[in-house]
């Protein structure tokens, strides 16, 4: 299953206005509830944080990757988000989130989260990918980024 698979334009917002990591996550997550792809917030909330209390996500560059694996997940997805003025994410490289991509996946998954996160990690390693996402007009700009 490819990003571009997971991915659709009611699990973006292009111009989330957050103050922290938690809201942030809670942003998504809304849209993950509201899509019906989760059937318990609380459930996939406490997923995503207990891996966060883990090892930070925030992988560097601008880049935030939470995700979870919990029964509540319907099906896999990718949600993504960016946050113009960045957020405080505790990344490795100490600098603010800007782009941020949450996974969520089945806990019947086997390692369907590391294969949405190798994908992803591949293509935002790349400074091109995450200016483009950076200055992405519209859902459908992103699509193109992810092709």
């Amino acid at each position: 299953m490819s990003i571009k698979d997971l991915m659709i334009p009611q699990l973006m917002n292009l111009d989330l206005q957050v103050s922290d990591k938690k809201e942030a996550i809670q942003s998504l997550i809304d849209l993950l509830m509201k899509e019906g792809k989760i059937k318990d917030y609380d459930t996939y909330f406490n997923a995503v944080m207990t891996r966060e209390e883990e090892y930070t996500t925030g992988i560097g560059f601008g880049v935030g990757i939470p995700h979870g694996q919990s029964d509540t997940v319907v099906e896999p997805s990718l949600c993504f988000a960016r946050i113009k003025d960045g957020i405080e994410y505790n990344s490795l490289d100490n600098k603010p989130v800007h782009l941020l991509f949450l996974i969520a996946v089945p806990e019947t998954s086997k390692d369907e989260h590391l294969k949405i996160l190798s994908q992803l990690s591949r293509k935002l390693m790349h400074q091109e990918i995450r200016d483009a996402l950076m200055n992405v007009k519209s859902e459908e700009d992103v699509y193109k980024i992810f092709e």
